[in-house]
């Protein structure tokens, strides 16, 4: 079987306002993240993060990991809108866990936050993202997120 082989992407980073705490729902604890904006940067695509259009419906499931659920909209520094849409996972030990919902820095090292981002779009000259397959390593800060990511080959 042939190894992984991957290219960087981009590095994305999302501002996050405080989150808006929906509580026990039948599927979990829910928490909502909108995203007041970030930018993302590579060598094939650059741009900044729409607010009024992202948000991630994170959920603590039972075992205590969390689960992203994410619709971001990206505008190119030459104007093409994409979706960029991903789940993922989090999960640390309860300490490192309880400090990233405080707000509090934790090692990247100390935790796991991978995701799996798909993109949709109708410019051509990035047409090539609606037909590959990428993941982000992820950094969750004060207030934000950033994640480095790389197209699978």
């Amino acid at each position: 079987m042939a190894e992984l082989r991957s290219r960087h992407l981009f590095t994305i980073t999302m501002k996050l306002p405080p989150t808006l705490e929906l509580g026990d729902t039948p599927a979990g604890t829910r928490r909502v993240f909108t995203v007041s904006g970030g930018q993302f940067a590579g060598d094939r695509l650059c741009g900044d993060i729409l607010a009024e259009a992202s948000s991630d419906l994170l959920l603590v499931r039972r075992d205590g990991s969390c689960q992203q659920d994410v619709r971001l909209i990206l505008r190119t520094d030459d104007s093409a809108l994409i979706l960029m849409t991903y789940r993922g996972v989090r999960h640390a030990s309860p300490e490192v866990g309880a400090r990233i919902a405080r707000g509090e820095q934790a090692a990247p090292s100390d935790y796991y936050l991978r995701t799996v981002p798909f993109f949709e779009t109708s410019s051509s000259k990035y047409a090539w993202l609606n037909k590959i397959v990428s993941v982000g390593v992820g950094e969750r800060n004060a207030d934000g997120v950033k994640y480095e990511v790389f197209e699978i080959l």
